[in-house]
């Protein structure tokens, strides 16, 4: 059975599986996943406790050893095994052979990183989805880390008013666990205090760093979508996150290139939809759509010069600020009016 994060705890209130898969790439949604089951367990009388480190060399020989073994000390027990990628050749026929029938009395909670399609297809995935629980995390998105730190500022007591809870969201967006730190921080600074008064945007500024993470994923999207002050925001990050600009480039020029081929089928007599059939991923689609209509034709093939522009520049062939260029690209890629930027020492400047 697949369940998502928020539907953890309701499955668990109702019943311990005896297996239990935790998978992503978001540490903080995966720890607390896992002490969930933890403490589910410990509720249900399971008092022992053993961790295996699957790790480089791992004997899988381990785990058969402790599922065929009776417990010394309890008779509930709870393998807590964690893996930092696939289990590799011999750990998958392992945990396949585990699943098949799991020991009584015995529940098993693997810890792993995000599992690709192909791997999270695999037998040894299915095996334990089909004994237990599948849990995959995701990187939240905007919206649901706003809710997500409301909830969490709630528990501990706090309020804030809605202007500071989007400065907390947009701090601490794609990086839950810096965010959850800066709640925890704020509730022994104001918690005593704050219980009605709400926290104000002048103290999230002093009190909480902007510990924002994200990717040059995020960034072409942000700017197909049209939110070009976010876009910004998050090219300035990835400045400061050293992120070599050769990436940023490969992400943004990919969109355009897409939006060029658009703009030359379209020019053929395509259909919008048909000129965008066949994209992939699909979801990329609606944000082309929105993106296209933002531009003339002729807009893009500029676009598309610009980007051989900031190749040639990045690689020396060409004098020029490479993220000056790719500011100006990022902008027109989210429909902003063009403006003369500058960025210093990591700072972007519009002059």
């Amino acid at each position: 059975m697949r369940l998502r994060f928020n539907q953890l705890k309701a499955s668990l209130d109702k019943t311990l599986a005896p297996v239990y898969l935790i998978t992503g790439d978001e540490p903080l949604q995966v720890m607390l996943a896992a002490d969930a089951v933890r403490a589910a367990a410990r509720a249900r009388d399971y008092q022992e406790r053993l961790i295996l480190d699957a790790e480089a060399g791992f004997d899988w020989g381990a785990l058969r050893e402790a599922a065929a073994s009776l417990s010394l000390f309890a008779e509930r027990r709870l393998l807590d095994l964690r893996m930092p990628g696939k289990p590799g050749a011999a750990g998958a026929p392992a945990l396949t052979e585990y699943a098949r029938q799991p020991p009584p009395d015995t529940v098993l909670l693997v810890q792993c990183g995000r599992l690709d399609k192909a791997v999270a297809n695999s037998a040894w995935v299915k095996a334990l989805e089909r004994a237990g629980v599948m849990l995959q995390v995701w990187p939240l998105a905007a919206r649901d880390t706003r809710q997500w730190i409301y909830t969490r500022l709630n528990e501990k007591g706090l309020k804030v008013s809605p202007d500071a809870l989007s400065l907390l969201a947009e701090r601490g967006q794609g990086n839950l666990l810096a965010a959850n730190q800066e709640i925890e921080k704020l509730s022994l600074l104001h918690g005593d205090t704050r219980a009605r008064e709400p926290l104000s945007v002048s103290e999230i500024l002093v009190d909480v760093p902007d510990s924002a993470r994200f990717n040059v994923f995020e960034l072409a999207e942000t700017a197909l979508a049209g939110h070009g002050a976010q876009a910004a925001r998050i090219l300035q990050r990835l400045i400061a996150e050293d992120v070599k600009p050769a990436l940023v480039l490969w992400s943004l020029a990919d969109q355009v290139r897409a939006l060029a081929a658009i703009s030359g089928q379209i020019s053929q007599g395509a259909s919008l939809d048909q000129a965008t059939a066949g994209i992939n991923p699909p979801r990329r689609v609606p944000m082309l759509k929105m993106a296209f209509r933002r531009q003339t034709s002729a807009a893009w093939a500029a676009l598309l010069r610009r980007c051989a522009r900031v190749d040639r520049m990045i690689k020396g062939q060409e004098r020029g600020n490479p993220w000056d260029e790719l500011l100006v690209l990022t902008m027109s890629l989210s429909g902003q009016p063009l403006f003369d930027v500058a960025i210093e020492n990591s700072k972007v400047r519009i002059r």
